[in-house]
């Protein structure tokens, strides 16, 4: 098995847990920023200890960080935030699989936004796998009863949540694999341990900010909540790791792809765990965005 595949794997494991951890503490005790911020407060630190002792034990040296690094590594790190709130407030209408499911829109999204910030182009096959995509994510907006137009499920507020977080994780891993093919070093490990301790400690003092300009009572809480939101940080360095490790090595559309197994985890998770009830609609919907995800990798 390629490391990239074996990282892909190992990240979408790791996300699954620290969604479910998240999503947990959105519910009973912190809020969608807090929850987010817990997890950059507890893995920045970390992060940054691991890749001086792994420097040191390997006997390399720290690789010069350029201006463009620094810009892919901010867009990435503002993405990330962004998606990641709009997917625990997503939590809070709906259950744990659609709401993964939902995020999981990222890979289509990713060809779109490749198309307009790169001019990549996408074939014929490649359009039909983004409709029936589309039709997925239609049978998973359902608006409250069951009821409404084709519109108002597509502009429904779980919809523009689920989308908005794909669309921004989608933006974050492009960018993310940007800022690691800036250093200049040959040990893929070492770039996905510095970029992920830089974009991690960015994304720790902006939230910082933000909370104590917007909430600050929130920073406590998150400190309060220790027990619980420290291990959204270990989860999140370990699962962050993995996925900046594949961006080094390969495409990220294709590293999203072999991600989408994190639907299935999300799926028992949500049943075995939270003792949430998946309709066979929602099933259906699950099924065909994923079947037209890993269709439009295949066909790329």
């Amino acid at each position: 098995m390629s490391l990239w595949i074996f990282a892909a794997l190992a990240a979408a494991s790791f996300q699954t847990v620290r969604f479910m951890i998240q999503k947990t503490l959105a519910s009973a005790t912190l809020s969608a920023a807090g929850a987010t911020f817990a997890r950059f407060l507890y893995s920045a630190p970390l992060v940054a200890v691991l890749l001086a002792v792994y420097i040191v034990s390997t006997g390399q040296t720290l690789p010069s960080l350029s201006a463009q690094f620094w810009i892919y590594g901010a867009m990435g790190g503002a993405a990330q935030i962004l998606a990641t709130v709009c997917a625990v407030m997503l939590f809070k209408h709906r259950n744990f699989a659609v709401g993964t499911t939902f995020t999981k829109t990222e890979v289509i999204l990713t060809v779109v936004v490749g198309f307009i910030l790169l001019g990549d182009t996408v074939s014929f096959a490649g359009i039909l796998c983004i409709l029936s995509g589309l039709i997925g994510v239609l049978m998973l907006s359902d608006v409250p009863g069951g009821v409404g137009s084709v519109w108002q499920r597509l502009w429904s507020p779980t919809a523009g949540l689920g989308v908005a977080s794909g669309a921004l994780f989608s933006i974050s891993a492009v960018s993310y694999r940007g800022a690691s093919l800036e250093l200049v070093a040959s040990d893929p490990l070492l770039r996905a341990g510095v970029t992920l301790s830089a974009v991690t400690a960015m994304q720790m003092v902006a939230m910082a900010v933000w909370l104590r300009l917007r909430d600050a009572g929130e920073i406590g809480r998150v400190c309060a909540a220790w027990r619980t939101a420290g291990f959204v940080g270990l989860f999140s360095m370990a699962g962050s790791f993995f996925w900046f490790t594949a961006f080094t090595l390969q495409n990220a559309a294709y590293v999203k792809a072999v991600g989408q197994i994190e639907v299935i985890f999300s799926l028992i998770a949500s049943i075995l765990f939270f003792k949430e009830k998946v309709s066979r609609r929602e099933l259906a919907g699950i099924s065909l965005l994923g079947g037209s995800i890993l269709a439009l990798v295949l066909l790329a």
